[in-house]
């Protein structure tokens, strides 16, 4: 039982870390829950001279948990308009605007 345990602590605490570097926002709360979860059942079922691992796998998940908080809280996505493309999507459309007329202009005097 013991060794699921760990198993699933050490799984669950690499995968908040993965969760929590990578832009996932707040859906990297879940495998640090369940982290924390399983790293005080292993805390709970070791003797006390074995409890070093699962406090460093919680201290792991609480150090992910706030380093997530913080980017949540912190950090603002905000979408800026890009002037440059904009002015090249205008003018684009004024050239294709352009070459159309031209085309039908020369169509006609085929005509």
């Amino acid at each position: 039982m013991r060794k699921l345990l760990i198993g699933l602590a050490i799984f669950f605490t690499l995968f908040a870390i993965a969760l929590s570097v990578l832009p996932f926002d707040t859906l990297a709360f879940l495998p640090i829950g369940l982290a924390i979860v399983f790293g005080l059942l292993l805390m709970q079922k070791s003797n006390e001279n074995q409890k070093k691992f699962p406090k460093i796998l919680l201290t792991i998940a609480a150090l992910c948990s706030a380093f997530v908080l913080g980017k949540t809280i912190l950090v603002k996505d905000e979408v800026e308009v890009d002037q440059t493309f904009e002015q090249q999507k205008i003018e684009t459309k004024q050239e294709a605007k352009k070459e159309l007329e031209e085309l039908e202009q020369l169509e006609s005097d085929l005509e």
